[in-house]
C-alpha cells in the first residue's frame, strides 16, 4: 500500500463531504490503492475492498480500535477495543463460479463485487434489493434440468437455497461481512453488531481532517505560514509549534 500523506487525505475527505455512503468508500478505497482505476475498484468482490479498508485504517490510525454497541436486550451501553489486525486477512478469491445444488437446483454463481452491492444499495425496498443481487451475481440457474433465467430466482428459489447461497458466499469471502458477538456485562445477552469498517473509516477521517484543518488555521494565525507549509511539517512537529502558540 502507498502510504497516504495529509494532502491527498485532506483531499479525499473534502470529495467524501458532498457524497454518500457507496461513494465515500470508493474514495476510501482509491486511497488505499491510489494506482488503481475506478472500473478496477468497482469490480473487485467486497471481501477484497474491506480488507483494503482495513489495511489503510491501521496504516492511518494503528491497530486499536474503540467500538461502541448498545445492547439489544437492556439498552447498556457496551465500549470495547478491537485489534484490527484481526480483521480484513485478504483471502484467495475462488477461480471459477462458486456452485450449489440442493432440492433439485443447481446454481451457479460469482461474489458480489463492489459495483454490484453499490446497485442494490441503491434500490429502497429490501426484497428487491436481495433479488437484483441475486440476478446480478447468478451465472447459471437450473431447476430440475429446466434453466431459470437469473432475474426469475427471487420469487422462485426456496429460501434453504438461498440460504445455502448465502452461507456458500460468506464461506468464499469472509471478510465481505464482519459481525461481533457482543456479550453485555449487565444482563449477559449476546448483540450482533456489524462492523461497517468503510463507515468507521469515514468517521475517523473525518475527525482527523477537522482538527488538522483547526492546527492550519491557529498555525496560520500564529505564524503567517500557509497551508502547504503547515502541512508539509510532520505531526511531531506541529504539536510542537502548537504548544509553544498555548504556552505563549
Amino acid at each position: 500500500m502507498t502510504p497516504t500523506g495529509p494532502v491527498e487525505l485532506l483531499a479525499t475527505w473534502e470529495a467524501g463531504l458532498a457524497q454518500h455512503d457507496s461513494g465515500r468508500s470508493l474514495l476510501l478505497h482509491r486511497a488505499a490503492r491510489p494506482g488503481a482505476g475506478t472500473d478496477a475498484l468497482l469490480s473487485m468482490p467486497v471481501g477484497e475492498r474491506e480488507a483494503d479498508l482495513f489495511a489503510l485504517r491501521r496504516a492511518l490510525f494503528g491497530e486499536r480500535m474503540q467500538v461502541r454497541v448498545e445492547c439489544a436486550e437492556c439498552g447498556e451501553a457496551m465500549e470495547f477495543d478491537l485489534d484490527a489486525t484481526l480483521f480484513g486477512t485478504r483471502t484467495r478469491t475462488p477461480g471459477g463460479p462458486l456452485r450449489v445444488e440442493e432440492d433439485g437446483w443447481t446454481i451457479e454463481f460469482r461474489l458480489p463485487t463492489v459495483a454490484d452491492l453499490a446497485a442494490a444499495g441503491a434500490v429502497p425496498d429490501p426484497d428487491e434489493a436481495r433479488r437484483l443481487l441475486m440476478a446480478r451475481c447468478t451465472v447459471s440457474a437450473v431447476r430440475d434440468g429446466e434453466a431459470v433465467p437469473p432475474e426469475r430466482l427471487g420469487t422462485l428459489l426456496p429460501e434453504r437455497v438461498q440460504r445455502q447461497l448465502a452461507e456458500t458466499a460468506a464461506s468464499a469471502d469472509p471478510t465481505s461481512d464482519v459481525t461481533l458477538n457482543v456479550a453485555c456485562p449487565e444482563c449477559g445477552e449476546a448483540t450482533p453488531a456489524e462492523l461497517d469498517i468503510s463507515s468507521y473509516l469515514w468517521t475517523e477521517l473525518d475527525t482527523w481532517a477537522r482538527d488538522l484543518m483547526l492546527d492550519v488555521h491557529l498555525l496560520a494565525t500564529a505564524y503567517g505560514w500557509s497551508e502547504p507549509e503547515i502541512l508539509a511539517l510532520s505531526p511531531l512537529r506541529r504539536r510542537y509549534y502548537l504548544e509553544l502558540c498555548a504556552d505563549a
